[in-house]
């Protein structure tokens, strides 16, 4: 028994990053500080041990099990700030991916591991008197590394070197006491001159408009969002202006007026490709206080990045939807931008939403939340209608240009003319021409890449599928093979049938790759460029075709979604979609919602300069309300058609949704496990409707039968429906490994 005068048992709760799993109980040497809030420690974990976030200091000894000791306290002061923690937690419990995995998600991943962070370090050479009268520098190298001294201080070793003077002839001046040499740390900074990665020079150097006068909507809006600002309170606002109406002004200047009251700013963005000119904008204004951070940077790059946030010497951030948990402190302001976009879902473990943990996160810190797109998601513009939310309208263009005027083609006609392998229509063709005759830019959009997307058997009529999932291969002429786009299974273009030993093989479809291929054919004296995930996969290559295209070095740009929304080019007069429908046959309930917001914002790419616009829209079905509503550029049309849809059906915004997903060895093994969850989830009390089991959508990916189902509720009996959902798990255990819970799915396929 301890003596009276002992010192209390120290125990805390860590959260370490398992899947699933909960706070665990660790004890703390007596001999050993407490560690505070937000550091890391290395704690057992069975028979390894693992790098663990402090989440409670002050914890309680739990009834069961005997404590283990913690191994390590890395961190003497929080490492993430406890406002981060908060958000995490918040993020692992609402998202049913538990603590650990969402606090890992709020480190820069060389800081995971629980090893004490490492900065690069340079030796740098600083000229210290010039030689005396007795004693010069010996021989040629040395007198030139001294008069390099004399007009560069401060040069590190490495650049010496690179310059012809050598580590020998350094370390014999600083002998003789006319050089020091000092280690220094230098941040890898991806603003810095000869980084081309994402993010990287190009977007300090592309050219930025001086800021314009208002027009009176825009001055109106500036007004209202500085009034909720300076509240200092939380507020949502959503900024609902069309395409060109001068939104990312509207950020800037709000955001200088924040900083300028002594608080921060977080500017979100829904993909890398929109980080360079984003960032470029805010660097040209506030120089070098702007910070990015997005996986697309060097892991060295994310981590002097984050830790220059932390240590608060950055008042805004531009960041991709991980950038949510970016450790600044003194938040006045979050903006994300195209809030619309289903890339700001993870689609893996932790599966939160950036632009819903950005709202909570501004609850929590009391600030401004500002929601911009052209094009409200559903869910917003529900908030912003039910009062929730503020609503901001920007109606026109910035001086006051016309929006593009907008022609659809039905394709049917097309095929029954020309045959079922026309990619492009008469009009676009006839449109391509004209403006590459007067030097004008267009941009074609196609959301598939590849160049055919069925290769199949002439003589059994069987099509080229993958091994490992229920979809067809894809075929992609540039590296001459087929690929799955789930599990990135590629196998080279066969000669024959797999089936039937046929040799007559034909495609079918097409993608981004065949486009390009015919424009170089139809437009030989073009220049064509390409922006899909096949072309992008070096680093830096965005920036370098969206600098192209700015610099006037590219005639046409054929691309995927990636190049429909965010990027302003003045000299596109043309934008041309093929198959502006390909999303509609989807078995999503947001099928039609993505199909007029990725229209509508491709469309807006059309006339941002001196030049009326011009869009030319093919699709199979032109009488479909979200083609329709997209090309009168009308949302509200919009709005009503589908809202009652959803309404109708039972889906969101009106009803809150779980996607659950079960996997299995075999259809059967899915199925059988499914059951058994639904009918538990149903005897726990589920407070709504429990759709299913049924086999997903793609059946099968990456060798792994999946079954699923859904739950249904109002919004307000979410927490209950988890509720019933964690007890039919806990029951289960086995299948915890096996089960995607997705919260607020933007996708059930």
């Amino acid at each position: 028994m301890p003596s009276s005068t002992s010192r209390p048992e120290q125990i805390i709760s860590v959260a370490v990053p398992v899947p699933g799993l909960g706070l665990l109980s660790y004890r703390v040497p007596d001999e050993w500080p407490r560690p505070p809030k937000g550091a890391r420690v290395l704690v057992p974990l069975g028979g390894r041990k693992t790098a663990g976030c402090v989440v409670d200091p002050d914890g309680t000894r739990p009834d069961t099990a005997e404590l283990r000791d913690v191994i390590q306290i890395v961190d003497d002061t929080p490492f993430l700030p406890a406002a981060i923690v908060d958000l995490a937690l918040w993020v692992g419990d609402y998202y049913a991916s538990g603590p650990g995995e969402a606090l890992a998600v709020a480190m820069p991943p060389s800081s995971r591991e629980g090893k004490a962070d490492s900065f690069r370090t340079e030796t740098v050479a600083e000229l210290v008197l010039e030689p005396a009268p007795g004693d010069p520098p010996r021989g040629l190298k040395q007198r030139e590394a001294l008069a390099l001294l004399r007009s560069e201080p401060g040069l590190s070793l490495q650049t010496l070197v690179k310059r012809g003077v050598s580590t020998a002839t350094m370390r014999s001046l600083a002998s003789r006491g006319m050089v020091t040499l000092r280690d220094e740390v230098r941040e890898r900074d991806p603003f810095a001159a000869g980084n081309t990665g994402q993010g990287g020079h190009w977007s300090i150097t592309h050219p930025v408009h001086a800021a314009r006068e208002l027009t009176s909507e825009q001055a109106d809006a500036l007004t209202a969002l500085r009034t909720a600002a300076a509240r200092r309170e939380f507020k949502t606002v959503v900024l609902h202006g069309v395409t060109g109406s001068g939104k990312t002004e509207l950020y800037l200047r709000l955001a200088s007026e924040v900083i300028a009251a002594g608080r921060r700013v977080l500017m979100l963005v829904p993909e890398i490709a929109l980080t360079p000119s984003m960032a470029g904008g805010f660097r040209a204004r506030f120089g070098a206080r702007v910070a990015i951070q997005h996986s697309g940077l060097s892991s060295g790059e994310r981590h002097d990045q984050w830790h220059r946030i932390r240590r608060g010497e950055i008042d805004i951030v531009v960041g991709t939807r991980s950038a949510v948990f970016a450790p600044l402190e003194h938040l006045g302001l979050i903006v994300v931008d195209e809030e619309h976009e289903s890339s700001y879902k993870q689609e893996e473990s932790p599966r939160y939403h950036g632009r819903d943990v950005a709202v909570v996160r501004g609850r929590m810190e009391g600030a401004l939340v500002v929601l911009g797109t052209a094009t409200p998601s559903l869910e917003s513009a529900a908030n912003a209608r039910s009062g929730r939310y503020d609503l901001i309208r920007l109606t026109k263009r910035i001086l006051d240009r016309p929006l593009a005027t907008v022609r659809v083609v039905d394709m049917r006609k097309e095929y029954a003319a020309r045959g079922p392998d026309v990619a492009f229509s008469t009009a676009l063709v006839a449109a391509l021409e004209d403006r590459l005759a007067k030097g004008e830019q267009s941009l074609i959009l196609l959301n598939r890449r590849g160049f055919s997307t069925v290769v199949f058997c002439r003589e059994c009529g069987s099509s080229m599928e993958c091994p490992r999932c229920s979809v067809t291969l894809t075929f992609h002429r540039g590296a001459r093979r087929m690929r799955c786009h789930y599990c990135d299974y590629s196998t080279p273009l066969p000669r024959k049938c797999g089936s039937c030993g046929g040799e007559y093989l034909e495609q079918s479809g097409f993608g981004t790759e065949r486009l390009e291929a015919d424009l170089r054919t139809l437009l030989p004296s073009a220049r064509i460029a390409r922006v899909d995930r096949d072309t992008i996969r070096k680093r830096g290559a965005v920036t370098q075709v969206i600098a192209d295209v700015s610099a006037g070095r590219i005639d046409v740009l054929v691309g995927t979604q990636m190049i429909a929304k965010g990027h302003d080019f003045p000299a596109v007069t043309l934008v041309g979609v093929v198959s502006a429908d390909v999303g509609l046959g989807l078995a999503d309930f947001r099928a039609a919602e993505r199909t007029f917001q990725l229209l509508t914002q491709v469309v807006g790419r059309a006339g941002r300069g001196n030049i009326p616009g011009e869009a030319i829209v093919q699709t199979l079905y032109p009488d479909h309300y979200s083609v329709e509503a997209a090309a009168a550029q009308d949302y509200e049309r919009f709005f009503e058609r589908e809202i009652e849809f959803r309404t109708t059906l039972h889906y969101p915004p009106t009803t809150s949704l779980i996607n659950v997903v079960i996997k299995g060895r075999s259809l059967d093994d899915a199925m059988t496990a499914a059951q058994d969850l639904v009918t538990r989830v149903r005897n726990a009390g589920a407070p709504g409707k429990v759709l299913g089991p049924a086999p997903a959508a793609i059946a099968k990916i990456k060798d792994e039968y999946r079954v699923q189902f859904f739950l249904k509720m109002a919004p307000g009996r979410r927490r209950a429906m988890r509720a019933a959902l964690d007890q039919a798990l806990a029951a289960r255990p086995d299948l915890k490994r096996r089960t995607i819970v997705d919260v607020d799915p933007v996708s059930v396929l």
